[in-house]
């Protein structure tokens, strides 16, 4: 058990149709700094992903990017990384899931196209493999992640989650829930006895 202290977001790196996306990933950002943990994330400097990082940044939080050297002109420019106080550029993206896993006591999903659903999906499978216990928020900013939730539950009924008390990613509606529930958690929550495939907060 130990306090978390950095956390990995997962989120899209084009700022999605909502407004809503964007302010959310901002305001996620600001309470992360605010709440001195530090944000590792995919390196990008647009969409959700640059307003994240300019939350942590503008309040005065530390913010690790990681990003495979074939993305940095899709997703950023050399001069816009400058910003973050450490960069690590990966080979590949096995590397870089790799590490942000490794760098991070806890994880949080905003919304974001397939890249961001395969962190998720993975990070989950390794909870289920019982290869980590770290905390797993789902930020269910305006209903995004609701046909999500309801396949994990399909797959749930039809039997395909034979470890479905090692997947417990907690799914929080309001941003502003997410770090006030980091706070009172841990990086290794044991099993408390919740059988939910989701718990919601």
């Amino acid at each position: 058990m130990s306090t978390i202290r950095s956390v990995c977001v997962y989120c899209g790196s084009s700022a999605g149709r909502d407004p809503l996306y964007i302010h959310s990933g901002r305001k996620l950002g600001e309470a992360l700094g605010e709440a001195g943990m530090r944000l590792v994330y995919g390196g990008g400097t647009r969409g959700i992903m640059g307003a994240v990082s300019d939350g942590v940044i503008a309040a005065g939080g530390g913010v690790t990017g990681i990003i495979p050297r074939f993305l940095i002109d899709m997703e950023a420019t050399e001069r816009e990384l400058k910003r973050l106080d450490e960069l690590i550029v990966t080979e590949d993206m096995h590397e870089r899931k790799h590490l942000m896993f490794q760098r991070s006591d806890a994880f949080v999903a905003l919304p974001g196209g397939i890249g961001t659903l395969e962190e998720l999906v993975e990070i989950l499978t390794w909870s289920q493999l019982g290869r980590h216990e770290k905390p797993i928020v789902i930020a269910n900013i305006g209903g995004f992640w609701d046909p999500l939730s309801r396949l994990l539950d399909h797959m749930s009924e039809e039997g395909f989650l034979h470890r479905a008390h090692q997947v417990r990613p907690i799914i929080i509606d309001n941003v502003a829930d997410i770090v006030p529930h980091l706070l009172t958690t841990t990086s290794a929550n044991g099993d408390e006895g919740r059988l939910e495939i989701i718990e919601r907060l």
